[in-house]
């Protein structure tokens, strides 16, 4: 179950074998085979010829049971798992160099009150090929994110063109993350995601397909260069016309992990469940006034979609409503978001798989920390 937990296409026999014998010593093909066999149709969906995916209602299964069974597990398992990778530790923030489908896949169950994540919806500029004609001044095609289940993608236009499949291919990216990540929340944990108003529909139905419940979204109220351009090639024929209206925000998606009992009885035993006030007086808002991040913080973390910590600091501070907890970024870049927990006295754990931004982060990290906002 956990070597195809994110295979969302499925895996043949001998790489489910070879999966298997990684998490748990040498197993020979012809057993895993007889398992998949003797569990076929309840667990597992034979899509070609010993070719198998896991079945979503099986998945939830799992995960759900796996919360109920660990739920006495503590932080310092979570501490075990850090040490197995290359990390990088400031303060109470923890940068790990990996892939977040591999970390979450092997993640204590309920160990992470929060996530505050900005995934990378598949800029091919992360690719490695990309990432050198980005910071060679090139670059700049949109595509879904890089492999994260064995199969290799190709290029995709940008989000306003992509077709039905494209869509599919982005919603099974985001069904496979959000199935890793349901057990490792603990309930009444918020997950914040950031996406963009052509795309976030599709990212909203995958997450609470996976499990988790839909609180809305927070509004960051910023312009962006997207939209507001005439028809190309005939900009001058309709002057007066612009073909989608120039984008003045920024959707932040809100998820939570079903709360056990009332919300008062998770934020006992889970501190979460809500979100916490800027004052006593003062309820936390959907909508948060921000800018494009400014040429100096750029230059301390450079990232292509890197965020202001004016903005960054007051959503990591909100998703843990008592002050207390361990908050998670999965998809990490140069480190915005453990820089704005480390600025507030939170704990933070952060997931980076492209070595160039792993090491920019950890520069960047103590450097956007120390910033003091106006």
């Amino acid at each position: 179950m956990e070597t195809l937990a994110y295979r969302t296409r499925g895996a043949t026999v001998a790489e489910i074998a070879e999966g298997v014998s990684q998490r748990i010593g040498p197993t020979p093909s012809s057993s895993v085979r007889s398992y998949l066999r003797l569990n076929t149709p309840r667990l597992f969906t034979k899509i070609d010829r010993g070719h198998y995916v896991v079945r979503e209602e099986a998945q939830a299964t799992l995960a759900f049971a796996n919360g109920a069974e660990v739920n006495s597990i503590r932080r310092s398992q979570t501490a075990a798992i850090i040490l197995e990778r290359e990390a990088f530790r400031f303060g109470n923030a923890t940068l790990i160099h990996g892939d977040c489908f591999d970390w979450l896949a092997k993640a204590p169950t309920n160990s992470v009150e929060a996530v505050v994540t900005d995934p990378p919806y598949g800029l091919i500029e992360y690719s490695e090929q990309e990432q050198a004609k980005l910071r060679n001044g090139r670059g700049g095609v949109w595509r879904i994110p890089p492999s994260f289940d064995g199969n290799k993608r190709a290029p995709l236009p940008r989000f306003t063109v992509l077709s039905r499949d494209d869509i599919g291919e982005l919603e099974r990216f985001f069904f496979a993350w959000s199935r890793l990540l349901l057990p490792v929340v603990v309930p009444g944990g918020h997950v914040l995601v950031a996406s963009n108003p052509l795309l976030s529909f599709v990212v909203a139905n995958a997450v609470t397909r996976a499990g988790f419940e839909r609180r809305g979204e927070i509004i960051r109220l910023t312009m962006t260069m997207r939209g507001g351009d005439r028809p190309k090639a005939a900009h001058t024929e309709f002057t007066d016309v612009s073909v989608m209206p120039r984008s003045m925000w920024e959707p932040w998606l809100i998820f939570r992990k079903p709360i056990e009992g009332r919300v008062q009885d998770n934020l006992r035993r889970w501190k979460t469940g809500g979100f916490r006030r800027p004052s006593k007086d003062q309820p936390f808002g959907d909508v948060i006034a921000s800018a494009p991040t400014r040429k100096q913080e750029r230059a301390l973390a450079p990232h292509p979609s890197l965020k202001p910590q004016a903005f960054m600091r007051k959503i990591v501070r909100a998703v843990l409503p008592l002050g207390e907890g361990t908050l998670l970024d999965t998809f990490a870049g140069a480190g915005s978001t453990l820089a704005a927990a480390e600025a507030l006295g939170y704990a933070s754990i952060g997931i980076e798989k492209d070595q160039r931004y792993f090491d920019t982060a950890r520069t960047a990290i103590p450097k956007l920390r120390a910033m003091k906002l106006s």
